[in-house]
């Protein structure tokens, strides 16, 4: 087995192990190409507006983004086109989540929220797709670097004088969309 395959799968499986049934979560990648993992167990996710991520990095070019990303955050970033626009989701460590500060326009989603995780080979649109995938087993963004790019697109939102994205003019700075515990919200 080559390098680059054994890799692959241990990254498969670390993801796999997200879920309380592995198995589980393998058949969904095998029949759906995206599985749904719950949060909180090995990792949490950052969601990002795609409006933010591409104030702050100053693209919208989807190879641009993906290079820039994975500079920027060295670490796992899943994009999908949600109703709203596009959206990132920056994995971090899951007890990062326990005392994230910019739940205000980038909530970090744990707890009873499943995040639709596409397999390891799935790079490119349509659907959801790896825009940086994990590089080896284990490998997470850091916190401090995903709050650097939501501090770069808040700052040059606040430069052309708009309301960041996940905000509302008047609204309360202090308010997280990040769903309380015990709430059940399913990202894909």
């Amino acid at each position: 087995m080559d390098t680059q395959v054994a890799s692959s799968s241990a990254i498969t499986e670390w993801l796999a192990r997200a879920h309380p049934t592995p198995e589980h979560a393998r058949a969904e990648w095998t029949v759906q190409g995206v599985a749904l993992l719950p949060l909180g167990r090995q990792f949490a996710a950052v969601r990002i507006p795609g409006s933010l991520v591409h104030a702050a990095l100053g693209s919208a070019d989807a190879d641009v983004v993906a290079e820039l990303l994975s500079l920027r955050l060295r670490g796992p970033v899943i994009h999908d086109h949600r109703s709203t626009g596009p959206t990132y989701y920056a994995l971090i460590q899951w007890h990062a989540g326990l005392i994230w500060d910019r739940g205000d326009t980038a909530p970090c989603l744990q707890g009873d929220t499943y995040l639709g995780v596409p397999h390891i080979d799935r790079r490119e649109p349509p659907g959801t797709y790896w825009v940086s995938p994990p590089r080896h087993e284990g490998d997470l963004c850091r916190p401090q670097a995903v709050r650097d790019l939501i501090d770069a697109g808040r700052q040059q939102f606040g430069q052309e004088n708009e309301t960041p994205p996940g905000k509302t003019k008047g609204e309360s700075r202090s308010r997280s969309l990040a769903c309380p515990a015990g709430s059940e919200e399913v990202a894909r």
